[in-house]
């Protein structure tokens, strides 16, 4: 037999058609492959985005947080991020979220966002309690502030009979707010339902549903996920703004067993952890302040009215008629500044609650759309 050739000059011919062969088939499988998902600068871009809106929400002052504007700023934030979600999911092409592992994790965002869904129908029941209170709150300073108005240096002082007028208005706030800090079950039994109907809603909780949309599948790490494989990072960072956006809506309107101390980890490999983070350890903080521990919800506009009713109530108490100028004056004081509370409660409480609604719907909107995509064969469009 003829002894076989292996010297370096014939096999080098060889070894370089091998490599340039091998880097031929990677570059047309990349080029395939990346018409199946999207590129890494949009998922980069989808968790880049959601990280600078959360962070912009501590950009004001500190003491804006849970208020009604800051609360419809959260809610614009999370509307941009289920947009930008949205398109990537379904944008072009063939939808990322019918193959596997993603189909996997936009089931589990789908179902999740069932939770959500009650939530906001929670937190609209839960606006229409605040807007109970406000008129209460403006009967008293109506009664007050009609003569605080017109008052001058020569102008009677205030009377008796509006005295009483005021505090019964405000009496009666305090009642409806102690009945509704237990969650609103008062509320709800005021329909008075059937029995079996009325042992389901009070069966509810919104501690039981944040507990559901915090419960998700690990987020695998950067270091085992493949460079085109970066969709299953934007399924987690959505279901982690989801989650925060739900913790932080519960938090400040009053709900049915709105318990905050619900476990909640998000992966430090997500670029939105941190402002999560944050707000999550901020919003446990402000629960555990001792003025706010038995409040009906830590929205600040809930805390101003506890805070006025509550000061109105102590000026006002064993008062001697006619009423001494100083007290005249305090209390008058006193009733421009729920004028004033009443008017920001009712600026900001319709808007919210179109923002809560808009979430409602967009949450649908999504929900529709991952349905149709789970019910198609892998590959389709």
């Amino acid at each position: 037999m003829p002894a076989t050739n292996s010297s370096p000059s014939a096999a080098a011919p060889l070894s370089s058609i091998d490599r340039s062969i091998g880097w031929s088939l990677r570059r047309e499988q990349n080029q395939i492959h990346s018409f199946l998902s999207p590129p890494d600068d949009a998922t980069d871009a989808f968790q880049r985005r959601a990280a600078e809106l959360l962070t912009n929400l501590f950009a004001p002052l500190a003491d804006d947080v849970l208020s009604l504007a800051w609360t419809r700023r959260l809610l614009d934030a999370f509307l941009l991020c289920l947009e930008e979600f949205h398109t990537l999911l379904f944008g072009s092409g063939i939808s990322p979220a019918t193959r596997p592992p993603l189909d996997r994790l936009a089931a589990d965002i789908f179902d999740r966002t069932v939770k959500a869904l009650d939530l906001c129908n929670a937190v609209r029941d839960g606006l229409d309690l605040v807007r109970q209170w406000r008129k209460h709150l403006a009967i008293a300073a109506a009664v007050l502030a009609s003569s605080s108005s017109s008052a001058s240096s020569s102008s009677p002082p205030l009377g008796e009979a509006q005295i009483r007028r005021a505090r019964k208005a405000l009496t009666d706030l305090t009642i409806l707010m102690l009945e509704d800090r237990d969650g609103g079950a008062s509320s709800a039994s005021a329909t008075a339902p059937s029995v079996p109907v009325l042992e389901r809603v009070l069966a509810w909780s919104a501690a039981r549903q944040l507990q559901a949309i915090g419960e998700a599948c690990p987020c695998p790490a950067r270091r085992t996920t493949p460079p085109r494989e970066a969709s299953p990072r934007q399924s987690h960072t959505m279901g982690a703004v989801l989650f925060i956006v739900a913790f932080a809506l519960v938090a400040a309107i009053p709900c049915q067993d709105r318990g905050l101390h619900v476990h909640f980890s998000v992966p430090r490999n997500l670029p939105c952890s941190g402002p999560i983070t944050t707000l999550y350890e901020r919003i446990l903080d402000e629960s555990k302040k001792k003025e706010r521990k038995n409040s009906c919800g830590l929205l600040k506009e809930i805390h101003q009215i506890e805070l006025s009713s509550r000061h109105l109530m102590e000026i006002t108490d064993a008062a001697e008629f006619p009423l001494h100028e100083d007290k005249d004056t305090q209390v008058r004081e006193a009733a421009q500044d729920l004028v004033q509370l009443c008017e920001t409660i009712k600026e900001g409480l319709d808007p919210l609650e179109r923002e809560v609604r808009q979430m409602f719907h967009r949450i649908v909107r999504t929900r529709t759309e991952i349905l149709d995509c789970l019910s198609k064969p892998h590959g389709t469009q």
